[in-house]
């Protein structure tokens, strides 16, 4: 049985909660306000809607606290699909979090939903040391950045990751086309 894509687990957990119930946990357990002793113990049922997982991340009990990031991956992971626009500002507190994958995430949703305010927060991403955080905090330049961002992007374009390079080309000519102008 293959699992669930995360749109319909999602689509599911608004379903059975309500879409602001959904947000509001996926926030909450973003930003730390639901620990991951608390999601593991008497907050599970809300990460297991929020994962369409009845063990998320199928490690044994108790959970490692190594592990605990997840929860936060998962969480941002709910953004792609359902939106509010006060979770600029939970994004915006997890910006520069200290789990990769959650970074990520702040840079996809960005790209995604076009949310020029993160922009300034996702800089520091371009010196990632990994190709994929590069890229995806590109690819979010292109997408919500502005004229003065272009200068950062360029500067990735001999990037020794051909995905970053790639990504870049392509960033700049979408921020060129949003913007309706050159951007040298």
């Amino acid at each position: 049985m293959t699992p669930d894509h995360p749109r319909e687990v999602v689509q599911a957990a608004v379903a059975a909660h309500g879409e602001d119930t959904v947000i509001d946990w996926a926030v909450a357990f973003l930003i730390g306000e639901i620990p991951g002793e608390a999601a593991y113990g008497e907050d599970l049922p809300k990460l297991v809607a929020l994962t369409g997982s009845a063990n998320p991340g199928g490690w044994s009990q108790p959970v490692d606290p190594v592990n605990y990031y997840w929860i936060r991956v998962w969480a941002a992971r709910v953004f792609l699909y359902v939106w509010r626009d006060d979770v600029v500002d939970a994004l915006l507190a997890v910006a520069d979090d200290p789990a990769w994958r959650v970074r990520e995430h702040v840079a996809r949703i960005t790209a995604q939903r076009e949310l020029g305010q993160l922009v300034d927060a996702l800089l520091p991403m371009l010196e990632h040391e990994l190709p994929r955080v590069r890229a995806a905090a590109v690819r979010a330049i292109g997408a919500a950045g502005e004229y003065e961002h272009a200068e950062a992007v360029e500067a990735l374009a001999g990037d020794p990751d051909q995905t970053v390079r790639v990504a870049v080309e392509r960033a700049l000519v979408k921020l060129s086309e949003r913007l309706d102008r050159p951007l040298s």
